[in-house]
């Protein structure tokens, strides 16, 4: 059974079972692979927050008892469907705690199966763009990852980062989390900026690094820049791993 760490946020975990859907080969019900979400965003601390020190609950813990709960459940492998959550400070604590609860759950790193996607399917890339959450901005999540592996990273200015990217997702009024269905026009707007700062600066592939960012972004090309879903890969990936024959091709 494949469980989801829902509420990191609440519509990117619904979004991920979607996509587990989605890619999922399946004519009849039975035929889908058995998922278990569990939601429980008022527990879990803004992973953002702790990652530029607003706060010091690290949101680990609270993710802890939610995968703890998934493998009561009956969940043999699982996925958190935000990328901020795997920034070291974080996820390193995850494994951790798993561990010391002799946990057997299988955890998948949604970074590493993004950077392992791209590698696989676009191999002749070699500059890629990353649009994220300030945390993960700041954290260099996606830039240490990818830069490993010998890309050259872009990303928005500060200045953008901070005025128009993050408010894409964080406003009060307009960003994501505030209107996820239906989007706003000034998130959507805020971040094809930054598509467009990134195609200006080179990059041939675009990371939607936050798992709100592609409920507004749903499009796989923008003027010539192919946008990469991690929350997508991660879907592929945990069906993989569950049953390799289940999975739709490409």
């Amino acid at each position: 059974m494949i469980g989801i760490v829902g509420g990191v946020g609440p519509y990117a975990g619904t979004d991920l079972l979607n996509k587990i859907f989605n890619n999922t080969q399946a004519n009849t019900d039975q035929e889908h692979l058995d998922a278990i979400l569990i939601s429980m965003s008022s527990t879990i601390d803004d992973r953002t927050e702790y990652l530029i020190g607003n706060t010091e609950d690290n949101p680990a813990h609270a993710i802890v008892k939610v995968l703890l709960k998934l493998e009561k459940a009956g969940a043999t492998i699982a996925g958190i469907p935000c990328n901020t959550a795997h920034s070291d400070q974080i996820f390193e604590v995850i494994q951790s705690e798993l561990k010391k609860a002799n946990s057997t759950i299988e955890l998948l790193h949604m970074i590493n199966e993004t950077v392992a996607f791209i590698a696989d399917h676009y191999p002749k890339v070699t500059k890629i763009g990353v649009l994220s959450t300030t945390g993960t901005y700041k954290s260099k999540l996606y830039a240490s990852a990818l830069q490993s592996k010998g890309y050259e990273v872009i990303v928005p200015s500060l200045e953008m980062q901070e005025n128009s990217i993050h408010p894409a997702i964080y406003h009060k009024t307009y960003g994501i989390k505030t209107t996820s269905n239906p989007i706003h026009p000034q998130a959507r707007e805020n971040l094809m900026q930054g598509m467009a700062f990134l195609k200006e600066e080179g990059a041939e592939i675009a990371i939607l690094g936050c798992t709100e960012i592609p409920l507004a972004i749903t499009e796989s090309n923008i003027n010539g820049v192919i946008t990469i879903d991690p929350t997508n890969i991660l879907a592929r990936a945990l069906i993989y791993k569950s049953n390799p024959d289940k999975l739709k091709p490409l």
